[in-house]
């Protein structure tokens, strides 16, 4: 069987290469691995939390419906930071393709974080879908405004990418974009050929060309592509030394050597979903430069 699933997780083993797989937790839908041949894709924290008492710290966490704090908005205003998809259990509604295995969760508010959506009283379904391809994984969200409102909301997967070694390591073809530096709190054109880290790094890139392939590379070497579909924004992340040591749950303390964070998003701004309508969009990770449209079905 290509597809496991047990209380807590679900497990996607590919048909043609036992050794890539991926694993999604039912806490937060998010996936915790990802493999490649045996080797492993994304950093999770070695004090992630896997037992749904807090969101995991690593892997593929799923920010809905508002990325960090808001301070403005009435209802987002009421949420914790990065809202409650990420604390909520999603339903496992089972495979939908048998090959590229995929697989589909779903949360409404009858099943999500009680405590939270009475917070953000409105109407919602959202479908998560995890397509496992051979040299590629897909992460695509649905989300349906099922309120007699228009929904305003942010979206963001929050991918940590494993890499050797962050001083070793830039991630490319963001160089032009305007940029929102959450540390300087200040905006900018970014004109460097790359992005590189050697401090704590937490930047907006807002509205990047779709066709722009984000490129994570280590010694030159391509380590990362990431692709995104209808989300406008990314975000990268490191922690560095100070802010990692701040974290509970985040290990080993120089863990930030071996982890960056390009999260691509819809946060620069809101999606305004009228009543009755749906937005989608998705997240394409693979080890290098990939032409998904080739083998998309």
């Amino acid at each position: 069987m290509s597809i496991e699933e047990t209380d807590s997780q679900v497990v996607i083993t590919h048909p043609s290469n036992s050794n890539t797989s991926v694993t999604i937790l039912k806490y937060g839908a998010t996936v915790t691995s990802w493999k490649l041949n045996g080797e492993e894709q994304l950093w999770l924290s070695t004090a992630a939390k896997l037992d749904g008492s807090k969101p995991v710290r690593g892997g593929i966490p799923l920010v809905f419906p508002v990325f960090g704090k808001n301070q403005n908005d009435e209802l987002l205003s009421k949420l914790p930071q990065h809202g409650f998809a990420r604390n909520s259990t999603w339903e496992f509604l089972g495979q939908v393709k048998s090959n590229p295995p995929t697989v589909q969760f779903g949360l409404n508010p009858k099943i999500a974080n009680q405590e939270l959506v009475k917070l953000w009283p409105l109407d919602f379904n959202l479908i998560l879908t995890i397509e496992l391809g051979e040299d590629f994984l897909k992460t695509a969200i649905e989300v349906e405004n099922a309120s007699e409102e228009n929904m305003k909301f942010n979206w963001l997967f929050h991918t940590y990418l494993h890499i050797e070694d962050i001083e070793d390591t830039m991630v490319s073809n963001l160089v032009g974009m305007k940029v929102y530096d959450q540390l300087l709190k200040e905006s900018f054109i970014d004109k460097h050929p790359v992005v590189t880290f050697h401090q704590e790094t937490d930047s907006i890139y807002q509205n990047v060309d779709s066709d722009r392939l984000i490129q994570v590379v280590g010694k030159g070497k391509p380590l990362h592509t990431v692709k995104r579909e209808n989300l406008p924004d990314a975000v990268v992340w490191n922690p560095w030394v100070d802010k990692s040591a701040g974290m509970g749950d985040f290990e080993p303390k120089d863990g930030f050597k071996n982890m960056v964070c390009v999260e691509p998003g819809h946060v620069s701004d809101f999606v305004v979903l009228p009543p009755g309508q749906k937005w989608s969009a998705a997240q394409i990770l693979s080890k290098q430069e990939l032409n998904y449209q080739a083998i998309e079905p």
